[in-house]
């Protein structure tokens, strides 16, 4: 890719693979564009930057810091390594702060790394404020360098996660757990953080290693089978993981059994709503599961559904009276702590949860279910040829089949990609992702057979495409 090709900014941020898509020009490019917009709003505004633990993704902050600061902005990049949902919460708590900026790829394989653009309340940017800094792209590096500050990111982001939770109640239920970063941004935080208010604490791929151990940063299996080893090995209490910068949470309980995201967002939002006397609407993507709707109706609150990616979440969090919001893949935010989603509190909201209920996650989940009624949950990700795919998402406007893997179809959504909702409130919907070249099939029924056969299916339609 030449420094003039053209950059787009998909579901959260642009990213792109280091030394590839991802130069120094192109950043450059980026952050002079970004520098633009800010700038245009708020001159003389300072814009926080923070990065993860990628290959040179703090010289890649540093050279945009200089960029950014050429504009008249008052730049400061945190001291260390962060966490996106800690450069999110920093923008948040500071009033002179119009904005931030987090070099992450946050679950793409460690080749990849990305810019997001957070606004002055540490929210994601939205689609008007980034197809803007696109238009200012200009096809060409900018020449132009300004010096930038540094600070301590992280001390004051963990000590209010401390204060956001009941450390004396988790101190009281001594919990043992497992923690395991990927290698990403939440390394040695989420431990340390635990560690402080009386949890024992086993950490794995804590060490620094930039191209994550042949590990892809997702917390789902495969990537998470040794820390469920762990958990089953030492008789621990869960283990939780978070993904390449932290946003994002995936669990397991004392057997090892996977904890999915679906699940935590229903426990986290209980745990609020009964535990802890919150209320507010939850806000959830089109491909998370139903138990999120029925746990809502137990407890008489209101869903709002969305299209896939945490900045329609972030839009519903701006209109108000959100209690929770979140993903499929593990995003999970409380507008209340930071409009964001944010691994590392969701971990110690589950593990207060499980002091103050006395109870393991696996327990948890049981009682969760014992309210909401089974359902299995699964997704494949298709890496199709590029002219494969784009016919396959080309056809999806006019797809109308009667069923599905021997189920009717009830219904056809078309608000991004293709769902079909089936009876007993099974579904399966297909999307082209947004931050990688795949489509992703999901799936969701009252038994994983079901599901596999969905999940089947939507792969058969994906074959026929290729005619």
């Amino acid at each position: 890719m030449t420094a003039s090709a053209a950059i787009h900014f998909g579901t959260d941020g642009w990213r792109a693979v280091i030394g590839d898509d991802f130069t120094y020009d192109n950043l450059r490019r980026v952050a002079d564009a970004s520098g633009r917009v800010f700038a245009a709003e708020h001159p003389g505004g300072t814009v926080l930057i923070g990065y993860d633990t990628r290959f040179e993704a703090a010289s890649f902050a540093a050279a945009a810091a200089e960029v950014l600061a050429s504009h008249g902005l008052v730049v400061r990049v945190g001291e260390s390594y962060c966490p996106t949902p800690a450069l999110c919460w920093s923008v948040s708590r500071d009033e002179a702060a119009i904005g931030g900026v987090m070099l992450t790829a946050s679950h793409n394989p460690a080749p990849y790394l990305g810019f997001k653009l957070r606004m002055a309340d540490g929210g994601a940017s939205p689609v008007s404020f980034t197809d803007r800094v696109e238009a200012e792209l200009r096809d060409e590096p900018p020449a132009a360098r300004a010096a930038f500050e540094t600070f301590d990111l992280m001390g004051p982001y963990l000590s209010d996660l401390v204060a956001f939770v009941d450390g004396e109640a988790i101190r009281a239920a001594g919990l043992k757990v497992a923690v395991d970063p990927l290698y990403g941004a939440g390394r040695s935080y989420l431990a340390g953080t635990l560690r402080s208010i009386g949890v024992e604490v086993t950490e794995l791929h804590g060490e620094e290693n930039p191209g994550f151990g042949g590990l892809h940063p997702e917390p789902i299996p495969p990537h998470i089978d040794e820390v469920r080893e762990l958990v089953r090995e030492r008789g621990l209490d869960a283990a939780f993981i978070t993904d390449g910068d932290a946003d994002r949470i995936g669990a397991a309980d004392r057997t090892g059994a996977f904890v999915n995201p679906h699940r935590i967002m229903a426990l986290v939002a209980r745990h609020l709503i009964e535990d802890r006397g919150m209320s507010g609407r939850i806000v959830k993507t089109l491909s998370t599961s139903v138990i999120v709707d029925r746990l809502a109706h137990a407890l008489g609150a209101t869903v709002t559904t969305t299209p896939v990616g945490f900045k329609w979440i972030y839009e519903e969090m701006v209109k108000g009276d959100v209690l929770l919001g979140g993903e499929e893949s593990g995003g999970i935010g409380v507008p209340a702590h930071v409009r964001e989603r944010d691994g590392l509190l969701m971990a110690l909201l589950m593990v207060e949860m499980m002091a103050k209920r006395g109870c393991g996650l696996g327990e948890l989940v049981d009682g969760l279910l014992a309210i909401t009624g089974p359902m299995e949950y699964g997704r494949n990700d298709l890496r199709l040829d590029a002219a494969v795919k784009d016919a396959f998402v080309a056809s999806w406007p006019t797809l109308d089949p009667t069923e599905i893997a021997g189920l009717p179809v009830l219904e056809v959504l078309r608000v991004d990609g293709v769902k079909f909702l089936l009876p007993d409130d099974a579904w399966m919907l297909m999307r082209a992702s947004g931050t990688e070249p795949l489509v992703r099939v999901y799936a969701e029924a009252s038994s994983a057979g079901v599901v596999d056969d969905l999940l089947a299916a939507g792969r058969a339609m994906a074959a026929a495409a290729k005619g």
